[in-house]
C-alpha cells in the first residue's frame, strides 16, 4: 500500500473546454450502459420468474403479498430498491425493466466517476468487460444485492481516489459517502471489506492520510448500515447476536477455501451451490477466470509506468478483499457472490489490455488494436453462451414455484392462505401466500399456529421426493404436483374441509 503514496493522482491542471467535447467524452461509456440494459430486456427478461431471494426481497414492500421471512444475513437495500415499482404493479415484468434500466444508469454513473482518473478507453473497455460477463446480465433485472454492491464499490473506490488527489473536490467526497451508504445498506459486511484498503490507506499513506477522508469513510458505512444495526437491537438482542446468527444461517465463518467451489458455478448456475458437490463442467468456460490474475497484475504494472499506479492498485485490493470472505470463509458458492471483485478488477485488467496493443511498434499498433478486440469479442460470445444455459436453468427452477402455485390455486388454495414446506418461500409469494417454517434456519411459526390457520383459511403442506409429511399432516389428502422441470415429485398435503 505504500506504493500509493506518489501515486495518487493530482488534481488536472486543465479541462476539456466546452460542454461539446465533455459530453463526447461520455459517449462511449453511455453506450455501454445502453448495451447493457439492452441485453437484459432482450437475454435475460423474458419469461424469468421471481427466484427464490427475490421473492423475499420483493414481498417487503410489495401490497397485498405477505412478508416473508427476513433472516439475520438479509439487509433493508433491496427493498428500498424495488419499492418505487412494487408500489405500484405486482408485475414482474416491469420490475425486470425497471431493474434493467436502472442497472444500466448505475453502471454510467460508476464509470463516470473515474473519468479524472482514468482514459475513456480504458472506462469503456472496463464497463464493457463487466457487463459482458453472463453472471453480470444475469442479475441486473433482478432484485438482488449483489450487483449494486459492485457498482457501488466502483464509484466509492474512484470517489477515494479523486479527493485523495485533489482537496477541493467536495463533489467526489460526498459521492464517496453516498456509495459506501448505498454498499452498506445492499449488504453491510460486503462493505466493510470493500472499504478496507481505502481505511488502510487513508492510515498509512501520506497523501491520503486526512481525517475529513475517513470521517466519511465511517459516517459511510455508519449511515448505511444503521438499520441493519437498529433491527439487529431490535429483534437479535444486538450486532453481536445478529452476526452470530447470521454466522449460523451460512454455516459458520472460518476458514474455508471455497474457489473450487466458485469454479463449479461459472458455467452458468447453480444459482446457489451448498452443497456444493456438482461436477465442474465446461471447464473452458472459466479460461477468464483464471485469466483475471494475470492481467490485473499486468494492468497495475502498466499503470506504474504510466505514473497512475494507485488508479489501478486500489481497485485491484479492493476487489481481492471484496472477494476474501467468498474464496477462503465459507463452505458454499453461488456466482454473484464475487460481483464487487469482478466490477472493480476490471479496471486493471482492461489498463492490460490496452497497454498491450499500445506496446508495439507504432507500424504494427493497428494489428495489436485489432488482437485485442478479436480477445474481447470471443470473451463477451462465450460468455453469451453461458448466459442462454443460466437463464433456462433459472427459468425452469423459478418457472417451478409459479406451476406449484397455479396447481395450488386448482386444488383451493387462494388467499388469505399459508404454505409451509421446503418450498414455501417462492410458492407462497406466487400464490399470494403467507410462507411459514416451523423449524430450520427460516423458522417463523409453530405447528400450534399452523393448526389453528387451518380453522380459518386454506393451509398447503409441500412435500419433497420420497419425503413423509410433517406428523400433523399425515392424515391430510395428497395431491400430485404434475408438471415439474427442476422439483419433480413433490406433492402438496391439504388439510380436511
Amino acid at each position: 500500500m505504500s506504493a500509493i503514496t506518489s501515486a495518487v493522482p493530482s488534481r488536472p491542471r486543465s479541462r476539456p473546454a466546452g460542454t461539446k467535447v465533455a459530453a463526447e467524452g461520455l459517449l462511449p461509456l453511455l453506450a455501454v450502459a445502453v448495451c447493457f440494459t439492452l441485453a437484459q430486456l432482450l437475454f435475460v427478461v423474458p419469461g424469468l420468474n421471481p427466484s427464490w431471494d427475490e421473492t423475499v426481497y420483493v414481498s417487503q414492500v410489495a401490497p397485498h403479498i405477505p412478508s416473508a421471512y427476513f433472516s439475520a444475513p438479509r439487509a433493508r437495500g433491496v427493498p428500498v430498491l424495488v419499492a418505487p415499482i412494487t408500489l405500484l404493479t405486482s408485475s414482474t415484468l416491469a420490475l425486470r425493466w425497471y431493474l434493467a434500466v436502472l442497472s444500466g444508469a448505475g453502471l454510467f454513473l460508476a464509470l463516470r466517476v473515474w473519468r479524472r482518473l482514468r482514459p475513456t478507453v480504458v472506462l469503456a473497455l472496463a464497463g464493457l468487460l463487466f457487463a459482458g460477463l453472463w453472471v453480470t446480465q444475469l442479475y441486473g433485472p433482478q432484485a438482488m444485492p449483489n450487483l449494486w454492491v459492485a457498482l457501488s464499490g466502483l464509484a466509492a473506490v474512484g470517489c477515494f481516489l479523486r479527493v485523495a488527489g485533489d482537496r477541493g473536490d467536495r463533489r467526489a467526497l460526498i459521492g464517496l459517502g453516498l456509495a459506501l451508504a448505498a454498499a452498506a445498506l445492499f449488504r453491510p459486511s460486503d462493505a466493510v471489506w470493500l472499504s478496507l484498503p481505502m481505511a488502510i490507506a487513508g492510515l498509512f499513506v501520506r497523501r491520503c492520510r486526512r481525517p475529513e477522508l475517513l470521517a466519511v469513510l465511517v459516517a459511510g458505512l455508519a449511515l448505511g448500515g444503521a438499520q441493519w444495526i437498529i433491527e439487529a437491537y431490535v429483534s437479535y438482542g444486538g450486532v453481536i447476536a445478529r452476526l452470530h446468527r447470521a454466522g449460523a444461517i451460512e454455516g459458520g465463518i472460518s476458514w474455508h477455501v471455497a474457489i473450487s467451489d466458485q469454479l463449479r458455478t461459472l458455467a452458468g448456475g447453480p444459482e446457489l451451490c451448498r452443497p456444493c458437490t456438482v461436477p465442474w463442467r465446461h471447464r473452458t468456460s472459466a479460461i477468464w477466470w483464471f485469466a483475471t490474475p494475470i492481467l490485473t497484475i499486468g494492468g497495475v504494472l502498466a499503470s506504474a509506468s504510466a505514473r497512475r499506479l494507485a488508479t489501478a492498485l486500489l481497485p485491484a485490493l479492493c476487489g481481492l478483499s471484496a472477494a476474501v470472505p467468498y474464496l477462503l470463509l465459507i463452505d458454499y458458492a453461488a456466482p454473484r457472490f464475487l460481483l464487487p471483485a469482478y466490477a472493480l478488477l476490471s479496471l486493471p485488467v482492461a489498463d492490460a489490455l490496452t497497454a498491450t496493443a499500445r506496446s508495439v511498434r507504432p507500424s504494427w499498433r493497428p494489428v495489436g488494436i485489432a488482437l485485442v478486440a478479436a480477445l474481447v469479442l470471443v470473451q463477451l460470445f462465450s460468455q453469451h453462451l453461458v448466459l442462454t444455459r443460466a437463464v433456462r436453468a433459472a427459468s425452469d427452477d423459478a418457472g417451478d414455484y409459479a406451476r406449484i402455485a397455479a396447481d395450488l390455486r386448482t386444488y383451493g388454495v387462494r388467499p388469505p392462505c399459508l404454505v409451509t414446506g421446503r418450498l414455501a418461500t417462492p410458492v407462497g409469494y406466487q400464490a399470494r401466500c403467507a410462507s411459514g417454517q416451523f423449524t430450520g434456519h427460516n423458522q417463523n411459526t409453530t405447528v400450534a399456529k399452523i393448526l389453528t390457520t387451518t380453522r380459518h383459511e386454506p393451509v398447503a403442506v409441500l412435500v419433497r421426493p420420497h419425503h413423509k409429511p410433517p406428523a400433523y399432516a399425515r392424515q391430510w389428502t395428497s395431491r400430485p404436483l404434475p408438471g415439474l422441470r427442476v422439483h419433480r415429485g413433490y406433492r402438496v398435503y391439504l388439510p380436511p374441509k
